[in-house]
């Protein structure tokens, strides 16, 4: 899925994915900017642990990363990922009975340079009682102008096995996303790019556990078997100095199910000692309905859906993070410390909680805390 931020399976299954880069993001942007030559990313371990809650959710688990350069060439790297969730969410509690389940996940890369070029292939497993899905990735990113830009193109092959753990139900889903990205320094303190990705779904896009209404009368989920959707998004980043900086960006997303999608986000980073640098950012998430998407239809038609992420919603957070280094603490290793937490808030214009009547809303939060060693 293309990002629609509602607090979803999709969501808990990417939740690791994007814990390792916000801090260090924040840290980079204190560096000035300059031409450099393409470099391998830096070799690390890393422990990490997370806890999302929110709207009946409940998802924890540690996952382990580690990269190691072979040659100055060559950069590989592996993911394990362990996500134990509890779900009592509104779907699952108006429709049957809240459930535990565990989620592994392996991934396994290789960073490849020549010259001014990177070249990225991965590998991704994940494994759940109903759920397994498949990742082939292939990255390339091109640093032009003496180096002061860079041009990235990628291409990931997915295939999911979807299906239901009490009645023997299961389906497939094919996936491929292509993207292409332009990254410029406009001066030694700002950086600005555009990245484009469309993505091309194919085979079973729902959910079998989940149900419509018509009338009232709970009646099977149908959602169209294929879906084109495209992402747009606009960001900058520059050093203010005396050790902070400034990032904000925008996302335009659009599908063929008449899905349209707006994100904005604003961060600002600070170093406030020797070795603390911390960062407070806002979000902003709005989001229209699919052509298909009822509370409860008055009548039943080909494609029927209510799931709550095909919703009208609107979804504002906050969040900070911190960092502190120690500097050569183990064996010449840096050693981070890292902290994040994000606040967000739910408000469902048209899904209905059947219990009350009204319009859904709920809180969610994410804690991730994580160290990091390079060497």
């Amino acid at each position: 899925m293309l990002g629609l931020a509602a607090p979803s399976a999709a969501l808990l299954r990417r939740i690791a994915k994007a814990t390792a880069h916000g801090i260090g993001l924040a840290c980079s942007l204190l560096a000035p900017h300059a031409a450099r030559a393409a470099d391998l990313p830096t070799d690390k371990a890393e422990a990490l642990i997370h806890v999302y809650k929110g709207g009946g959710v409940e998802a924890t688990g540690p996952a382990l990363l580690v990269r190691k350069s072979l040659a100055g060439k060559v950069s590989l790297s592996g993911t394990y990922y362990v996500d134990m969730i509890s779900n009592a969410s509104i779907d699952v509690v108006t429709t049957a009975s809240p459930f535990k389940e565990k989620r592994t996940a392996l991934d396994v890369g290789l960073d490849y340079v020549v010259r001014d070029t990177t070249i990225t292939l991965g590998r991704g497993n994940s494994r759940e009682p109903d759920y397994t899905a498949d990742s082939l990735s292939v990255d390339v990113a091109q640093e032009v102008f003496d180096n002061m830009t860079t041009v990235s193109l990628g291409y990931t092959r997915a295939w999911d096995r979807v299906g239901h753990a009490l009645n023997g139900f299961f389906d497939q889903a094919r996936h491929w996303r292509y993207r292409l990205g332009v990254t410029q320094v406009l001066t030694p303190h700002w950086v600005a790019g555009v990245q484009f990705e469309a993505v091309s779904d194919d085979g079973y896009l729902g959910s079998p556990y989940r149900v419509a209404r018509v009338f009232g009368a709970a009646v099977p989920e149908r959602n169209p078997r294929t879906r084109s959707s495209r992402a747009m998004t606009l960001n900058a980043t520059g050093n203010l100095g005396a050790g902070s900086a400034v990032r904000a960006e925008y996302r335009y997303f659009w599908d063929t199910w008449q899905i349209r999608a707006h994100t904005f986000e604003l961060g600002y980073a600070r170093q406030f000692a020797t070795h603390w640098t911390g960062e407070a950012f806002a979000r902003l998430h709005t989001q229209s309905s699919a052509l298909f998407y009822s509370d409860n239809a008055s009548t039943e038609t080909l494609y029927l859906s209510r799931n709550r992420q095909l919703a009208s919603f609107n979804s504002p957070s906050l969040g900070t993070k911190v960092s502190y280094t120690m500097k050569q603490a183990v064996l010449g290793q840096d050693v981070k410390f890292n902290g994040a937490l994000e606040l967000k808030r739910f408000n469902f214009s048209n899904f209905t909680d059947i219990r009350t009547g009204q319009p859904y809303s709920h809180n969610a939060a994410l804690l991730q805390l994580y160290v990091t060693a390079s060497f």
